[in-house]
């Protein structure tokens, strides 16, 4: 799994990304609000006292614009991914489809009715202009 970035929680934290920014923060957000459970590694003698991410999460939600809170939230679930496997393969899978990782697949569809013009299925689209003028 790529590192998650503290541009990336800043974006989301900010909204950025309208109603899907939203939604991806609140569901990091559940995620590290759930139980920690840590690997049997825990028990070797190592720091018992780990953090959830939770106080970073906060601190960020009340300042999304601070990138030290950004870069502390990031650490705090690198972290955690670390000694709980659970909450590291659930940040992966969350993490992947933040990013909108479909592996390149499209699927559009046009349903129903006539559509009077251009109609266009793709998934990256730029620099694209139609000219509509009818001669």
């Amino acid at each position: 799994m790529d590192p998650i970035t503290a541009a990336a929680l800043t974006s989301l934290a900010g909204n950025l990304g309208g109603e899907a920014g939203r939604n991806a923060w609140q569901g990091l957000a559940a995620l590290v609000r759930r139980p920690f459970r840590r690997t049997a590694d825990e028990e070797s003698g190592e720091d018992p006292v780990t953090g959830s991410g939770e106080v970073e999460l906060a601190a960020l939600q009340r300042e999304p614009d601070n990138t030290a809170h950004a870069q502390a939230l990031a650490t705090a679930l690198g972290v955690r991914a670390a000694l709980d496997d659970e909450f590291r393969a659930r940040l992966e899978q969350r993490w992947l489809s933040m990013q909108g990782d479909t592996g390149g697949a499209v699927h559009n569809t046009i349903d129903g009715g006539t559509q009077n013009g251009p109609v266009l299925q793709a998934r990256d689209i730029t620099n694209l202009t139609f000219d509509l003028r009818r001669e």
